[in-house]
C-alpha cells in the first residue's frame, strides 16, 4: 500500500473553495437532499437537518434557506432490492415534485457505505430513472466518492483503501468484503462497479478523476473531465484528504454552468465538501447540554455485529458501571410471537437506568442466512425486536440515548424513540460518532441526545469514551 499512497503529488489547497462553493449554492437558490442508507452519513457534518420517515412535508420543514442540506434516513441497506429501489423511488418522487413546487433546484445524493456495502448501482438507477421521469433526462454523470476520510477510507489510484489495525488493506480484502448480503471481491472501484453492475456497466462505462487531475490541474482540469465523459457514466473519485474533495466540489461548481447534472453516491466526507461546510471540533459536553449536564443514565443499543463492535462492547462492559443486557438472536429470528420476551428485556432496562448505564445488546455470536436476502431478513428481525425493547425502555425517560450500527439506529430512532426529524449537533470524534438531537418525536424524546455509533468505526475504547462523555466523567 506504500506505493498507492507514497508517490502522490503535493496536496493542492484553495482556499476560498468551500466559501465559493456555498455562494454558488445561494446564487441558484439550491437545496441538496441526502438519501442515507443507514443512519450514519451524518458524520463529518454539523448543523443539519436529518429526516427518519418518508414524508414530503418533514422535507419541507427541513429545507429552509437556499443551501440548506437535509439527510433523508432511508434506511435501504436493511432492504432486498427491490424494495430499496422503491422506496428510493418515491423518495427522489417527492423531493423532485417539492423542488418544482417550490422552484428551487435540488442535488441528490445517495449516501452509502465507505466500505462498499449497498445497493450501490441498483439505487442510482433508480434515482436516475425518476429524474427522467419528472424532466425529461437523466443525469450526465455519477460522481462515485466512497472516502470517508476520518474513518481513514480513501482512493488512491482508483484503489479503495481502509485504515485497518493502523495499516491500510484494499477494501477487497477487509472483513467488510466478506458481508454476508453485500460482498464482493474488487478494491479497484472501476472493477468494484463493474462486479456490481452484473453485465450492465462495462469497463469503458466507468472513468475516473485522479489525484493528479486535483492536484496539478485543479478545478478546471476536474471540471474539463466531468463536462466530457459520456451521458450517464460512472466517475471514480480519487481523494486522500479533504483538500481534494473541496476541489472536486468546486469543479462540480464550474461544471454546471455548461449545463451538466450530476449524482453523487459518496461515504460520509463529500456531503460536507458538496455542501461547502467547514470542519467543527469535536462536540463537548456544554454543545449537547448547553444549560450544564442535567446528571441521570442512559441506555446504550447495540445491534452490529462487525468484529470492531464487538471489541468495543467487551472493551466498555471491562470498566464496569454498566447493567448488561442480552437480547438472544436465537428467540427472535423468523418468529412473529416473541412480544413478551422482548417487552420484558425492554421493562428490566427501563427498571435498571434508575441506578445504572444500561448496554442492551444482541448476543455477539453472528446468525446468517441461506443466501443474501435470508441474511437480511435477519438483520431486520433483530432489529426490529431491539427497538421494541427500547420502546418499552425509554418510558423510564434516560437522559441520553445510543445505538450502535447501521439498521439499529434507524429501527431504535424510528420504531423505539418515534424521532421523525431531528437536528445534527456534530460529532464526538473527529468526524465520527454523530449527536442527533430529535425536533419531531415522542414526546418523552424531544431533546433527548440521541447518538448514531456505526459500526465499523473508532477503536476498542471508542465506545466506552462516548459512555464516559455522555455521563459527564470525560
Amino acid at each position: 500500500m506504500a506505493d498507492l499512497l507514497g508517490s502522490l503529488p503535493e496536496r493542492r489547497v484553495e482556499p476560498d473553495a468551500m466559501a465559493r462553493v456555498r455562494a454558488w449554492h445561494q446564487q441558484t437558490n439550491r437545496r441538496i437532499a441526502v438519501l442515507d442508507d443507514d443512519p450514519t452519513g451524518s458524520q463529518s457534518v454539523h448543523n443539519m437537518s436529518v429526516v427518519t420517515v418518508p414524508a414530503r412535508r418533514e422535507y419541507e420543514a427541513a429545507f429552509g434557506e437556499a443551501g440548506s442540506v437535509c439527510f433523508i434516513l432511508t434506511n435501504t441497506r436493511s432492504l432486498p432490492e427491490a424494495a430499496a429501489v422503491s422506496l428510493t423511488q418515491a423518495v427522489a418522487r417527492d423531493l423532485f415534485a417539492l423542488a418544482r413546487d417550490k422552484g428551487f433546484p435540488v442535488e441528490i445524493v445517495s449516501r452509502s457505505d465507505s466500505t462498499l456495502r449497498g445497493h450501490v448501482v441498483a439505487e442510482v438507477r433508480a434515482i436516475d430513472a425518476v429524474r427522467r421521469e419528472a424532466t425529461g433526462q437523466g443525469y450526465d454523470a455519477v460522481l462515485f466518492v466512497p472516502v470517508f476520510l476520518e474513518a481513514g477510507r480513501v482512493t488512491a489510484h482508483d484503489v479503495h483503501l481502509a485504515r485497518v489495525a493502523g495499516a491500510f488493506v484494499p477494501a477487497g480484502k477487509t472483513e467488510f468484503a466478506r458481508d454476508a448480503s453485500f460482498g464482493y471481491r474488487a478494491s479497484n472501484l472501476k472493477e468494484f462497479l463493474v462486479e456490481k453492475g452484473q453485465g450492465a456497466i462495462g469497463p469503458d462505462d466507468v472513468y475516473s478523476v485522479s489525484l493528479d487531475d486535483i492536484r496539478l490541474g485543479g478545478a478546471s482540469r476536474v471540471a474539463t473531465v466531468l463536462r466530457d465523459v459520456p451521458a450517464g457514466a460512472f466517475v471514480v473519485i480519487n481523494a486522500v484528504d479533504y483538500s481534494d474533495l473541496e476541489i472536486v466540489a468546486l469543479a462540480v461548481t464550474e461544471a454546471r454552468p455548461a449545463g451538466r447534472s450530476y449524482l453523487y453516491r459518496t461515504g460520509p466526507s463529500f456531503v460536507r465538501a458538496l455542501a461547502g461546510q467547514a470542519a467543527r471540533e469535536p462536540l463537548k459536553g456544554t454543545d449537547i447540554w448547553p444549560a450544564g449536564y442535567a446528571g441521570g443514565h442512559g441506555l446504550i443499543v447495540v445491534g452490529s455485529h462487525v468484529g470492531l463492535t464487538s471489541r468495543q462492547v467487551a472493551f466498555a462492559v471491562a470498566q464496569g458501571g454498566l447493567v448488561d443486557i442480552e437480547l438472544d438472536v436465537q428467540r427472535v429470528i423468523g418468529r412473529s410471537r416473541h412480544h413478551d420476551y422482548v417487552a420484558a428485556l425492554g421493562a428490566r432496562a427501563g427498571a435498571e437506568l434508575a441506578g445504572a448505564n444500561v448496554l442492551l445488546s444482541t448476543s455477539r455470536a453472528l446468525v446468517r442466512g441461506d443466501d443474501a436476502e435470508a441474511s437480511l431478513q435477519i438483520a431486520r428481525d433483530v432489529s426490529s425486536a431491539l427497538a421494541g425493547a427500547v420502546r418499552a425502555a425509554v418510558t423510564a425517560r434516560p437522559s441520553w440515548v445510543v445505538a450502535k450500527g447501521g439498521i439499529t439506529s434507524h429501527d431504535v430512532a424510528v420504531r423505539g424513540l418515534g424521532i421523525r426529524r431531528a437536528e445534527v449537533l456534530g460529532q464526538l470524534f473527529p468526524g465520527m460518532v454523530s449527536v442527533f438531537r430529535p425536533v419531531e418525536a415522542a414526546p418523552e424524546m424531544v431533546g433527548v441526545p440521541y447518538v448514531v455509533f456505526a459500526g465499523n468505526v473508532g477503536d476498542e475504547q471508542t465506545l466506552a469514551g462516548v459512555i464516559s462523555l455522555l455521563s459527564g466523567v470525560a
